[in-house]
């Protein structure tokens, strides 16, 4: 009977991984027979008694096991089993650590086999280690984190970097090497930083693959990009089957390669691009850590190995250059036992595995910790199989030694050792390589503090986080095909397919795009630019253009913008709009000729009359501004008539004069400025034949509006400006144009046309400058080419587009396909011509100030005057003296009214000032004693 295993979505490897163990466990046989007893002995060399169904250590133990999983023959595998022997030497020979306790390691050979490594992992837990070291392999460490889960046994990896390891899932996995979730977020930012778009995944089709793509997959979305495909191969793919995958990936647009394989068998890809010709110019090959690892495995790599790699950039894991490091480095050679072994950065990390176990167990038995194994009740033996499960002991102090082994903080050879939240080590940091000669540059580092930089992770991690796109630096790269200019990172697919571009099949307007008979089929304005800016391109470009419409009417723009966007054509070309919506489905290139929406209306010129010189001024204008007249004459000859002998008006005399002159003349100057330019611009502009003003003056009327058939217009005014569509009137043509706003809204036409500026440009150019545009453009948009989301040819043509710009071709094809006559665009109305007193009531304000001012200083000099001239007692002599009378009509003090004010007020200033000057010395005489008078004698 056949069993159809069929995995549900979610479960992926937890479900490869559970069948795996359970078929494991089905195999496995004992190595020797087990009495059936329920108190279970554990053959260690350490000291331990038992107690019920545990063996209980009594004391601090002599020797502690700890395992060790890992390739034996592989690059990661070379180099980490030196490391891990000079690690348990140096933690031994140590006093001042595991005092009394010998550390003992017990090695298990993976040979790169996912089942052979499971097995060898039972075996080896089966010896009642405290902790594991290993494995290597991310495929295994998802297997046997089941079984440490199950055992509590602390799992610590120097080489598993599959990133859902580290998910609660597996709360006994611990890793000291870094995740693969930071190297595909370096990865990320390697593309963002050279401006790419879409890269190729070529991944082993493992564990350790598909989880690494995948966690690169979000990194690149997040940085608006992609995985374009995804090439995936078996783990033992043969060379002809890498030789296909590469040449399909060939055939695709992105020239951007991320290549996550493993050590061993990574350089085959090199090797068959090398002979695709896959490894020159204008290709991008990013490799993981794997790359670096496999070189530092040889102490000279070979050169024809190198010659695979010329211009590969690579990640490896950063580690310090410390006093540590270049020790351990300088006693290498000592310590392999394989002549072939080399080091690399595993080493470190499998050197740090082993201190970690030591330090953590230090602390362990330090606070008392339990050194105990019992029997897992799940795995008795009840049916009294010939299966050694019983064999499998349960750690009692696995919890507590795990807290402790996350809680450590020490300086390793690879660093800093300490976790995270996530179990992730603190501070990650990759080497970004550059391969090249005989070897590899570092051009910079990734941390995850600040992204890309040529400062050493040590500093960056002391300063303040900043991932800004100006702070991301890395040195000059020598890429494939020794070049220094950055690869476009795509070319045209080498598919034999053309592009399928959709061209509006126009019924108007037909200088912009038009069917033709020649090849290509199709001619205008824009398919000339769209053409110059192929041939800027560094690639052919091969197309071909189809029309879009029945040739009957316009095509709805909307539609043929949705049809790229549905992959039906790759892309559209023609005078099409860029809008906000249009720009969710679609990209577009840089605009090549702007546009905006306009409001366009019939205009007359205005017919002079001979009343015509009244219009730049209101009625109250004028009124005010003769009122002003006359009251300024009128302050001036109060003024002046006292002083001035001949007064007529031509010449001032008096301070006071002068001053309301000179206000007044400062008035009348700007008055007769705007005089003139206003009657200038009634006289010779022309005036509207309509009220419509502009588009706010189109929305508040009921007047019927004409639209452009297929135009983005209709849906715009209707959706954002309210318009009712039972206004709207779609046109056809030029003609249409001309004569919906010939016969106006009331005889059946328009009054007023909302178009894209370019067509009304024409438009007007071809009637004469009958028609003139009111008000401003109330939309900012412009014509593009659009394309497929994503499509690296939109980027490249906007950089041809500004090209053409720069180099006045641009100007040359539209002055080729749109003559236009030079019109005045802006229409100004009567009303809005005429000056009214709003403008200048602040200058008549000022002349009746001064005036104001002016007369009050002279009244008070007249009051200060005329009490002077008539002082109290004696005003009737004084007046008679001004003015003679006969006896009978004099009069007294009592007598003298406003009346002798006026006339004191009408007398000159001179004759006042002479009359003042001789009272003065009278009352001068009258006050001194007679000189004639004798005094009295008294006798």
């Amino acid at each position: 009977m056949k069993i159809l295993l069929i995995p549900r979505p979610g479960f992926g490897h937890v479900f490869t991984s559970r069948t795996l163990l359970l078929l494991i466990f089905c195999l496995w046989a004992p190595i020797q027979v087990v009495g059936q007893a329920k108190n279970a002995t554990v053959s260690t060399p350490t000291p331990i008694g038992r107690t019920g169904n545990a063996t209980v250590s009594s004391s601090r133990p002599r020797v502690v096991n700890i395992g060790a999983l890992f390739t034996y023959n592989s690059a990661i595998g070379r180099s980490a089993k030196p490391a891990i022997l000079a690690a348990v030497d140096d933690v031994n020979k140590d006093s001042s650590i595991l005092k009394g306790t010998k550390l003992n390691v017990i090695f298990h050979d993976t040979n790169c086999s996912a089942f052979m490594g499971t097995v060898e992992s039972l075996q080896l837990i089966e010896k009642d280690v405290v902790a594991a070291i290993g494995p290597q392999s991310s495929g295994i460490s998802h297997v046997i984190s089941h079984v440490v889960n199950e055992l509590q046994v602390p799992l610590i990896s120097f080489g598993s970097t599959d990133p859902t390891l580290s998910a609660l899932q597996y709360p006994y996995f611990v890793r000291t090497t870094q995740s693969d979730y930071f190297q595909m977020y370096a990865i990320a930012d390697l593309v963002e930083h050279y401006g790419w778009r879409e890269v190729i995944a070529i991944f082993v089709d493992d564990d350790n693959g598909r989880n690494g793509i995948s966690v690169l997959g979000d990194a690149l979305a997040k940085k608006r990009a992609k995985i374009s495909y995804k090439a995936a191969f078996t783990p033992k793919a043969s060379n002809a089957e890498i030789n296909d995958l590469l040449v399909g990936v060939n055939l695709m647009e992105s020239r951007v390669y991320v290549v996550h394989v493993n050590p061993d068998t990574g350089l085959t890809i090199f090797s068959v691009a090398k002979s695709l010709g896959m490894m020159g110019s204008s290709y991008v090959w990013i490799a993981t850590d794997w790359l670096p690892t496999f070189l530092d495995s040889f102490q000279a790599p070979d050169p024809d190995t190198m010659n695979l790699l010329q211009g590969v950039v690579a990640l490896r894991h950063h580690t310090p250059d410390s006093d540590l490091k270049k020790q351990f480095t300088s006693r290498w050679e000592k310590l392999q036992n394989d002549s072939s072994a080399s080091f690399n950065s595993y080493a470190l990390y499998a050197y740090d595995s082993i201190w970690l176990a030591a330090r953590a167990l230090d602390v362990f038995l330090n606070e008392g910790g339990n050194l105990s194994f019992s029997i897992d009740p799940k795995l008795r033996d009840t049916n009294r199989s010939a299966l050694n499960l019983a064999s499998l002991h349960i750690f009692n102090g696995g919890p507590q030694y795990l807290r402790t082994i996350l809680g450590m903080n020490f300086t390793g050879l690879s660093g800093r050792i300490q976790f995270d939240y996530d179990k992730n080590l603190v501070n990650p940091a990759y080497d970004v390589l550059n391969i090249g000669g005989t070897g590899s540059r570092r051009v910079g580092y990734w941390t995850n503090h600040s992204g890309l930089s040529i400062v050493a992770p040590e500093i960056v991690y002391t300063k303040p986080p900043n991932t800004s796109a100006s702070n991301q630096q890395l040195y000059s790269i020598i890429w494939p095909g020794e070049t220094i200019n950055t690869p476009r990172g795509w070319v045209f697919p080498n598919n034999g397919k053309p592009l399928r571009i959709a061209v509006p099949n126009r019924v108007s307007y037909k200088a912009f795009v038009v069917k033709d008979k020649d090849p290509p089929g199709v001619k205008g304005f824009c398919i000339d630019v769209f053409e110059a800016a192929i041939k800027l391109l560094p690639y052919p470009v091969p197309r071909t253009y189809v029309l879009f419409g029945d040739g009957k009417r316009n095509p709805e723009f909307n539609e043929i913008v949705y049809q790229v966007a549905e992959n039906k054509y790759d892309a559209a070309v023609g005078d099409i709009t860029i809008t906000t919506n249009r720009t969710k489905i679609v990209d577009f290139t840089q605009p090549y000729t702007e546009s905006g929406l306009v409001v366009v209306a019939p205009v007359k010129v205005e017919k002079s009359y001979p009343w015509a010189f009244l219009k730049p001024f209101t009625l109250s204008m004028w009124f005010v501004t003769a009122g002003f007249f006359l009251f300024v004459g009128a302050v001036v000859w109060i003024l002046e008539h006292r002083m001035n002998h001949e007064f007529r008006g031509e010449n001032t005399v008096s301070t006071l004069g002068r001053f309301v002159l000179i206000i007044w003349l400062f008035v009348v100057l700007i008055i007769n400025s705007s005089y003139t330019a206003s009657l200038t611009s009634i006289l010779t502009v022309q005036q509207l034949t309509s009220r419509i003003e502009g588009i706010d003056s189109l929305i508040s009327s009921n007047d019927p509006i004409g639209i452009q058939e297929g135009s983005f217009a209709w849906k715009y005014v209707v959706n954002e400006l309210n318009i009712a569509e039972s206004r709207l009137v779609k046109l056809k043509n030029q003609e249409a144009y001309g004569e919906a706003l010939r016969l106006g809204p009331k005889a059946g036409g328009v009054a007023a046309i909302v178009d894209e500026l370019p067509y009304i440009e024409l438009f007007m150019s071809s009637t004469n400058c009958q028609y003139r545009t009111v008000g401003q453009e109330f939309t900012k948009n412009g014509w593009g080419f659009a394309f497929q989301r994503d499509s690296p040819l939109a980027v490249d043509l906007s950089t041809a587009i500004l090209q053409l710009s720069e180099n006045g071709d641009l100007q040359k094809l539209r002055n080729k396909w749109l003559p236009t006559q030079e019109c005045s665009m802006q229409i100004n109305d009567e009303d809005a011509n005429r000056l009214s007193l709003t403008s200048f009531w602040g200058l008549f304000l000022i002349s009746g100030i001064a005036c104001f001012i002016a007369l009050t200083i002279f009244f008070c000099r007249i009051c200060c005057q005329f009490q002077k001239f008539v002082p109290d007692g004696d005003r009737e002599d004084d007046i008679e003296e001004i003015e003679p009378v006969n006896a009978s009509s004099r009069r007294t003090i009592r007598s003298t009214s406003f009346k002798d004010f006026k006339n004191f007020v009408d007398k000159k200033e001179a004759e006042i000032k002479q009359k003042l000057k001789k009272k003065h010395s009278d009352t001068k005489q009258q006050a001194s004693p007679s000189s004639d008078v004798q005094p009295n004698t008294v006798h």
